[in-house]
């Protein structure tokens, strides 16, 4: 029965990955004089990605044919983040996190090449404003 569900498999893996990330930040200071240390947040973001995926996992474990279609998106989607990540490093933070998110919209959510456009440039738009200005942090 759980064999054959795409979301026990996915919830295994991803209990995995919140089981790696819980072990990887143990050696690390969780709490200083000063606040948090560096394992705070990861560790918390471990803890919580072993929960839901251990719900996805167990809650949702009726036997379902795989959506193709479907994986072959996300697959797509994971693929555009991985080449617009190596993208980032040649041409900067905003000309590939504006490709990205104008593949996103365009693509994935098929919409109008101008609206794509316009949202990724807002997006981009609003990540120089949060951190090149009001944080003074540039982006890459």
């Amino acid at each position: 029965m759980f064999r054959r569900s795409p979301d026990f498999w996915s919830g295994l893996a991803l209990v995995a990955l919140g089981v790696y990330i819980v072990a990887a930040t143990s050696g690390w200071e969780y709490l200083s004089t000063e606040g948090p240390g560096p394992a705070f947040f990861p560790r918390w973001y471990g803890l919580a990605i072993i929960v839901l995926a251990a719900a996805l996992a167990i809650g949702n474990a009726k036997s379902t044919a795989i959506d193709w279609r479907g994986a072959g998106r996300a697959l797509g989607a994971w693929a555009v983040l991985a080449l617009c990540i190596v993208f980032i490093r040649f041409a900067g933070f905003a000309l590939g996190f504006a490709v990205f998110s104008y593949f996103i919209v365009a693509r994935m959510y098929r919409r109008p090449p101008l609206q794509a456009a316009l949202v990724a440039g807002g997006m981009v738009a609003t990540f120089y404003l949060i951190f090149a200005l009001a944080l003074g942090a540039p982006l890459p």
